[in-house]
Protein backbone atom coordinates (compact mmCIF):
# COMPACT_ATOMS: atom_id res chain seq x y z
CA UNK A 1 0.00 0.00 0.00
CA UNK A 2 1.31 3.54 -1.65
CA UNK A 3 0.74 5.79 1.42
CA UNK A 4 1.15 9.96 1.03
CA UNK A 5 1.64 12.49 2.90
CA UNK A 6 0.82 15.96 1.55
CA UNK A 7 -1.52 14.67 -1.16
CA UNK A 8 -4.78 14.29 0.49
CA UNK A 9 -7.06 11.37 -1.28
CA UNK A 10 -10.08 13.69 -1.17
CA UNK A 11 -8.84 15.35 -4.36
CA UNK A 12 -11.34 15.89 -7.06
CA UNK A 13 -9.46 18.20 -9.85
CA UNK A 14 -7.71 16.53 -11.86
CA UNK A 15 -3.69 16.60 -12.97
CA UNK A 16 -1.29 15.06 -11.88
CA UNK A 17 0.50 15.34 -8.62
CA UNK A 18 3.66 14.13 -7.01
CA UNK A 19 5.90 14.53 -3.80
CA UNK A 20 8.83 13.96 -2.13
CA UNK A 21 9.73 11.26 -0.23
CA UNK A 22 13.04 11.24 2.21
CA UNK A 23 12.27 8.22 4.31
CA UNK A 24 14.16 6.21 1.83
CA UNK A 25 17.11 7.70 0.96
CA UNK A 26 19.68 7.30 3.30
CA UNK A 27 20.65 3.52 3.32
CA UNK A 28 24.25 3.90 4.95
CA UNK A 29 25.53 3.88 8.20
CA UNK A 30 25.52 6.95 10.67
CA UNK A 31 28.92 8.77 11.07
CA UNK A 32 30.36 8.56 14.50
CA UNK A 33 31.94 11.73 15.20
CA UNK A 34 33.39 12.27 18.72
CA UNK A 35 33.24 15.58 20.70
CA UNK A 36 35.28 16.10 24.04
CA UNK A 37 33.75 18.29 27.06
CA UNK A 38 36.11 19.07 29.91
CA UNK A 39 34.87 20.11 33.17
CA UNK A 40 37.11 22.59 34.56
CA UNK A 41 37.75 25.35 37.63
CA UNK A 42 37.17 28.72 37.35
CA UNK A 43 39.24 31.23 38.20
CA UNK A 44 38.76 34.72 39.60
CA UNK A 45 38.96 36.85 36.85
CA UNK A 46 37.34 34.17 34.29
CA UNK A 47 35.07 35.59 31.70
CA UNK A 48 33.21 32.57 31.21
CA UNK A 49 29.96 32.14 33.62
CA UNK A 50 29.78 28.37 35.60
CA UNK A 51 27.71 26.15 33.30
CA UNK A 52 28.30 27.11 30.48
CA UNK A 53 29.50 24.49 27.63
CA UNK A 54 31.46 26.48 25.76
CA UNK A 55 33.44 25.13 22.45
CA UNK A 56 37.26 26.04 22.68
CA UNK A 57 40.02 26.51 19.69
CA UNK A 58 43.36 26.34 21.63
CA UNK A 59 44.41 26.91 25.22
CA UNK A 60 45.25 30.09 25.18
CA UNK A 61 41.52 31.23 24.66
CA UNK A 62 40.82 28.29 27.31
CA UNK A 63 42.98 30.18 29.42
CA UNK A 64 41.57 33.59 29.37
CA UNK A 65 38.43 32.74 29.27
CA UNK A 66 38.74 30.80 32.37
CA UNK A 67 41.09 32.12 34.42
CA UNK A 68 42.61 28.85 35.38
CA UNK A 69 45.76 26.90 34.67
CA UNK A 70 44.58 23.86 35.13
CA UNK A 71 41.67 24.55 32.07
CA UNK A 72 44.71 25.61 30.02
CA UNK A 73 46.83 22.78 30.23
CA UNK A 74 43.95 20.43 29.96
CA UNK A 75 43.11 21.68 26.58
CA UNK A 76 46.68 22.02 25.50
CA UNK A 77 46.93 18.35 26.26
CA UNK A 78 44.23 17.21 24.19
CA UNK A 79 45.56 19.43 20.89
CA UNK A 80 48.51 17.83 21.32
CA UNK A 81 47.37 14.69 21.27
CA UNK A 82 45.12 15.02 18.42
CA UNK A 83 44.95 18.62 17.14
CA UNK A 84 41.68 18.00 15.27
CA UNK A 85 39.49 17.30 18.35
CA UNK A 86 36.09 18.83 18.61
CA UNK A 87 36.61 20.06 21.95
CA UNK A 88 34.54 22.53 24.59
CA UNK A 89 34.72 23.26 28.27
CA UNK A 90 32.40 23.87 31.10
CA UNK A 91 33.32 25.83 34.28
CA UNK A 92 33.06 25.15 37.50
CA UNK A 93 33.23 27.82 40.21
CA UNK A 94 35.97 27.10 42.79
CA UNK A 95 35.28 30.00 45.42
CA UNK A 96 38.56 28.11 47.43
CA UNK A 97 37.09 24.76 47.97
CA UNK A 98 40.01 22.30 46.87
CA UNK A 99 37.68 20.32 44.90
CA UNK A 100 34.49 21.65 44.38
CA UNK A 101 31.05 19.55 43.40
CA UNK A 102 30.76 18.49 39.86
CA UNK A 103 27.28 17.99 39.66
CA UNK A 104 25.86 21.10 38.42
CA UNK A 105 28.11 21.24 35.45
CA UNK A 106 27.51 17.41 34.20
CA UNK A 107 23.87 18.70 34.41
CA UNK A 108 24.45 21.94 32.36
CA UNK A 109 26.08 19.43 29.31
CA UNK A 110 23.19 16.89 29.28
CA UNK A 111 21.49 17.82 26.38
CA UNK A 112 25.18 19.31 24.73
CA UNK A 113 25.48 16.13 22.90
CA UNK A 114 29.13 15.43 24.42
CA UNK A 115 30.73 11.95 23.65
CA UNK A 116 34.01 12.09 25.78
CA UNK A 117 33.70 14.02 29.47
CA UNK A 118 36.82 14.64 31.25
CA UNK A 119 36.86 16.20 34.91
CA UNK A 120 39.67 18.25 36.34
CA UNK A 121 39.24 15.90 39.66
CA UNK A 122 40.01 12.13 39.88
CA UNK A 123 38.67 11.36 43.47
CA UNK A 124 36.28 8.58 44.08
CA UNK A 125 33.57 11.45 44.56
CA UNK A 126 34.09 13.45 41.20
CA UNK A 127 34.66 10.24 39.36
CA UNK A 128 31.33 8.52 40.98
CA UNK A 129 29.39 11.83 40.27
CA UNK A 130 30.37 11.33 36.54
CA UNK A 131 29.30 7.73 36.78
CA UNK A 132 25.76 8.56 37.72
CA UNK A 133 25.83 10.89 35.09
CA UNK A 134 26.63 9.16 32.61
CA UNK A 135 24.74 5.72 33.90
CA UNK A 136 21.35 8.66 33.83
CA UNK A 137 21.94 9.80 29.79
CA UNK A 138 23.32 6.75 28.29
CA UNK A 139 20.24 4.47 29.40
CA UNK A 140 17.28 3.02 26.96
CA UNK A 141 15.41 6.75 27.08
CA UNK A 142 18.66 8.90 27.12
CA UNK A 143 20.06 6.90 24.87
CA UNK A 144 23.52 9.14 24.69
CA UNK A 145 26.87 7.92 23.93
CA UNK A 146 29.02 8.66 27.00
CA UNK A 147 32.31 7.48 27.74
CA UNK A 148 34.74 8.93 31.01
CA UNK A 149 38.08 9.30 30.87
CA UNK A 150 40.29 9.53 33.92
CA UNK A 151 44.24 9.04 35.04
CA UNK A 152 46.58 8.90 37.58
CA UNK A 153 50.19 9.06 37.63
CA UNK A 154 50.86 8.03 41.45
CA UNK A 155 50.83 4.35 41.91
CA UNK A 156 49.04 1.10 40.36
CA UNK A 157 47.60 0.41 43.98
CA UNK A 158 46.10 3.54 44.04
CA UNK A 159 44.27 3.05 40.06
CA UNK A 160 43.11 -0.25 41.07
CA UNK A 161 41.41 1.02 43.93
CA UNK A 162 39.82 3.92 42.37
CA UNK A 163 38.55 1.61 39.23
CA UNK A 164 37.08 -1.42 41.64
CA UNK A 165 34.95 1.41 43.70
CA UNK A 166 33.43 2.74 39.82
CA UNK A 167 32.77 -0.46 38.26
CA UNK A 168 31.18 1.11 35.04
CA UNK A 169 31.71 -0.44 31.68
CA UNK A 170 31.79 3.68 30.80
CA UNK A 171 34.49 4.80 31.86
CA UNK A 172 38.24 4.10 31.93
CA UNK A 173 41.18 4.90 34.11
CA UNK A 174 44.63 4.97 32.28
CA UNK A 175 47.61 4.75 34.53
CA UNK A 176 51.54 6.14 34.08
CA UNK A 177 53.10 6.31 37.62
CA UNK A 178 56.28 8.22 37.93
CA UNK A 179 55.41 10.70 34.67
CA UNK A 180 56.33 13.82 35.55
CA UNK A 181 53.25 15.32 33.17
CA UNK A 182 49.94 15.67 35.38
CA UNK A 183 46.73 13.31 36.06
CA UNK A 184 44.86 15.73 34.06
CA UNK A 185 47.02 16.19 31.11
CA UNK A 186 47.21 12.21 31.14
CA UNK A 187 43.62 12.26 30.77
CA UNK A 188 43.35 14.80 28.18
CA UNK A 189 45.70 13.10 25.95
CA UNK A 190 44.24 9.82 26.49
CA UNK A 191 40.69 11.54 26.35
CA UNK A 192 42.04 12.52 22.58
CA UNK A 193 43.45 9.63 21.10
CA UNK A 194 39.92 7.90 21.99
CA UNK A 195 38.14 10.93 20.19
CA UNK A 196 40.72 10.07 17.35
CA UNK A 197 39.43 6.75 16.68
CA UNK A 198 35.98 6.78 15.26
CA UNK A 199 35.54 3.17 14.66
CA UNK A 200 34.20 1.79 17.95
CA UNK A 201 35.21 -1.45 17.14
CA UNK A 202 38.76 -0.78 16.48
CA UNK A 203 41.53 -1.54 19.39
CA UNK A 204 43.33 1.52 20.73
CA UNK A 205 46.73 0.04 21.28
CA UNK A 206 49.87 1.13 20.19
CA UNK A 207 47.85 4.63 19.84
CA UNK A 208 50.76 7.43 21.34
CA UNK A 209 49.87 10.39 23.79
CA UNK A 210 51.26 13.19 22.16
CA UNK A 211 53.02 15.41 24.45
CA UNK A 212 53.13 13.00 27.89
CA UNK A 213 56.61 12.98 29.70
CA UNK A 214 58.21 9.96 29.84
CA UNK A 215 58.37 8.05 33.02
CA UNK A 216 61.76 7.30 34.24
CA UNK A 217 62.88 3.26 34.00
CA UNK A 218 62.49 2.58 37.48
CA UNK A 219 59.18 4.01 37.64
CA UNK A 220 57.45 2.04 34.60
CA UNK A 221 54.77 -0.80 34.82
CA UNK A 222 56.34 -4.13 34.12
CA UNK A 223 54.80 -7.08 32.53
CA UNK A 224 53.23 -8.11 35.35
CA UNK A 225 52.20 -5.27 36.91
CA UNK A 226 50.64 -4.27 33.38
CA UNK A 227 48.49 -7.70 33.56
CA UNK A 228 47.58 -6.32 36.98
CA UNK A 229 45.98 -3.34 35.65
CA UNK A 230 44.23 -5.15 32.90
CA UNK A 231 42.93 -7.55 35.14
CA UNK A 232 41.60 -4.79 37.51
CA UNK A 233 39.97 -2.55 35.01
CA UNK A 234 42.64 -0.11 34.81
CA UNK A 235 44.29 0.91 31.44
CA UNK A 236 48.19 0.93 31.68
CA UNK A 237 50.28 3.19 29.78
CA UNK A 238 53.76 2.13 28.41
CA UNK A 239 57.11 3.98 26.70
CA UNK A 240 56.97 2.93 23.37
CA UNK A 241 60.09 2.75 20.80
CA UNK A 242 60.93 6.74 20.70
CA UNK A 243 60.68 7.08 23.83
CA UNK A 244 56.70 8.05 23.30
CA UNK A 245 53.61 6.85 26.02
CA UNK A 246 51.35 4.34 24.51
CA UNK A 247 47.83 2.51 25.30
CA UNK A 248 48.91 -0.67 25.91
CA UNK A 249 44.97 -1.54 25.72
CA UNK A 250 42.30 0.07 26.89
CA UNK A 251 39.76 -0.98 29.21
CA UNK A 252 37.04 0.10 31.23
CA UNK A 253 36.81 -0.50 34.67
CA UNK A 254 33.85 -2.55 34.94
CA UNK A 255 35.33 -5.43 36.46
CA UNK A 256 32.46 -7.24 38.77
CA UNK A 257 28.89 -7.98 38.23
CA UNK A 258 26.09 -6.63 40.56
CA UNK A 259 26.41 -10.53 42.00
CA UNK A 260 30.09 -9.54 42.62
CA UNK A 261 31.16 -12.39 40.28
CA UNK A 262 33.95 -11.42 37.51
CA UNK A 263 32.59 -10.20 34.34
CA UNK A 264 34.76 -10.08 31.27
CA UNK A 265 31.56 -8.74 29.32
CA UNK A 266 32.73 -5.16 29.35
CA UNK A 267 36.34 -5.21 29.35
CA UNK A 268 37.87 -3.64 26.54
CA UNK A 269 36.57 0.02 26.20
CA UNK A 270 35.72 -0.73 22.53
CA UNK A 271 32.44 -2.73 23.44
CA UNK A 272 30.74 -0.32 25.62
CA UNK A 273 31.46 2.18 22.43
CA UNK A 274 30.37 -0.53 19.60
CA UNK A 275 27.09 -1.02 21.80
CA UNK A 276 26.76 2.64 21.26
CA UNK A 277 27.25 2.60 17.98
CA UNK A 278 24.86 -0.51 16.92
CA UNK A 279 22.21 1.36 19.61
CA UNK A 280 22.56 4.73 17.64
CA UNK A 281 22.57 2.96 13.70
CA UNK A 282 19.57 0.91 14.42
CA UNK A 283 17.87 3.89 16.04
CA UNK A 284 18.17 5.96 13.50
CA UNK A 285 16.69 3.46 10.83
CA UNK A 286 13.71 3.20 12.65
CA UNK A 287 13.32 7.18 12.91
CA UNK A 288 13.96 7.85 9.45
CA UNK A 289 11.72 5.11 7.93
CA UNK A 290 8.92 5.12 10.07
CA UNK A 291 8.36 8.66 11.52
CA UNK A 292 4.28 8.40 11.02
CA UNK A 293 3.70 4.90 10.74
CA UNK A 294 0.89 2.63 10.83
CA UNK A 295 1.13 -0.35 13.08
CA UNK A 296 -0.34 -3.22 11.21
CA UNK A 297 0.19 -6.92 11.37
CA UNK A 298 2.52 -5.87 8.05
CA UNK A 299 4.82 -3.58 10.33
CA UNK A 300 6.91 -6.08 12.25
CA UNK A 301 8.41 -7.54 8.93
CA UNK A 302 9.38 -4.39 7.81
CA UNK A 303 10.56 -2.94 10.72
CA UNK A 304 12.63 -6.45 11.01
CA UNK A 305 13.88 -6.34 7.69
CA UNK A 306 15.29 -2.61 8.09
CA UNK A 307 17.19 -4.04 11.26
CA UNK A 308 18.40 -7.07 9.47
CA UNK A 309 19.72 -4.33 6.58
CA UNK A 310 21.34 -2.58 9.18
CA UNK A 311 23.20 -5.25 11.14
CA UNK A 312 24.39 -6.48 7.40
CA UNK A 313 26.08 -2.78 6.82
CA UNK A 314 27.62 -3.01 10.73
CA UNK A 315 28.71 -6.47 9.62
CA UNK A 316 30.25 -5.07 5.90
CA UNK A 317 31.58 -2.45 7.89
CA UNK A 318 33.68 -5.10 10.62
CA UNK A 319 31.61 -3.71 13.76
CA UNK A 320 29.18 -7.11 14.44
CA UNK A 321 29.77 -10.45 12.85
CA UNK A 322 27.62 -13.87 12.64
CA UNK A 323 24.62 -11.58 11.26
CA UNK A 324 23.35 -14.19 9.38
CA UNK A 325 23.98 -17.21 12.08
CA UNK A 326 22.36 -15.16 14.79
CA UNK A 327 19.36 -13.52 12.67
CA UNK A 328 17.11 -16.21 14.05
CA UNK A 329 17.38 -13.94 17.41
CA UNK A 330 16.28 -11.06 15.65
CA UNK A 331 12.46 -10.76 16.56
CA UNK A 332 10.12 -8.36 15.85
CA UNK A 333 6.61 -8.52 17.68
CA UNK A 334 4.10 -6.67 19.19
CA UNK A 335 3.65 -5.59 22.33
CA UNK A 336 0.94 -7.57 24.45
CA UNK A 337 0.78 -4.45 26.46
CA UNK A 338 0.42 -1.84 24.27
CA UNK A 339 -0.89 -1.77 21.06
CA UNK A 340 0.86 0.89 19.89
CA UNK A 341 4.11 -1.00 20.58
CA UNK A 342 6.39 -2.73 18.52
CA UNK A 343 9.17 -5.00 20.93
CA UNK A 344 12.56 -6.12 19.73
CA UNK A 345 15.42 -8.05 20.23
CA UNK A 346 18.61 -6.88 18.34
CA UNK A 347 21.58 -10.25 18.30
CA UNK A 348 25.01 -8.03 18.67
CA UNK A 349 27.66 -10.35 17.90
CA UNK A 350 30.26 -7.40 18.14
CA UNK A 351 33.58 -8.05 16.27
CA UNK A 352 36.51 -8.46 19.26
CA UNK A 353 39.86 -6.80 19.06
CA UNK A 354 43.07 -9.06 18.37
CA UNK A 355 44.61 -8.03 21.58
CA UNK A 356 46.67 -11.59 21.69
CA UNK A 357 48.68 -13.69 19.73
CA UNK A 358 49.55 -17.69 20.81
CA UNK A 359 52.12 -19.25 18.55
CA UNK A 360 54.73 -22.23 18.72
CA UNK A 361 57.70 -22.97 17.10
CA UNK A 362 58.34 -26.70 16.92
CA UNK A 363 61.97 -27.19 16.49
CA UNK A 364 62.73 -30.21 13.37
CA UNK A 365 65.83 -31.47 13.62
Amino acid sequence: MIEFDTIPASIRKPGVYIEFNTRLAVRNLPTNKQSICLIVPLGAAATLLPHVPTQVKDDIEAGTMTDSAVAQEMVKAVIKSYRYATLSIVGVAVEGEIEPSIVAALDSIALGGFTILVPAWFSQTALTALRTHIQTYTDSVEQQSIIGVAALTTTLSAATTLAASLNSGAISLAVLPGTASTDRQVACAYAAQIASEEDPARPLNTLVLGGIEVPPITKRLGRVEQETALANGVTPLEVGAGDVVQIVRAVSTYTKSATGATDVSLLDLTTMRTLYYVRQACRDRIRLRFPRSKLTNKTPAAVRGELLDVLNKLEDAEIVEEVVANAAGLVVERSGQDVSTLKASIPADIVNGLHVFAGRIDLLL
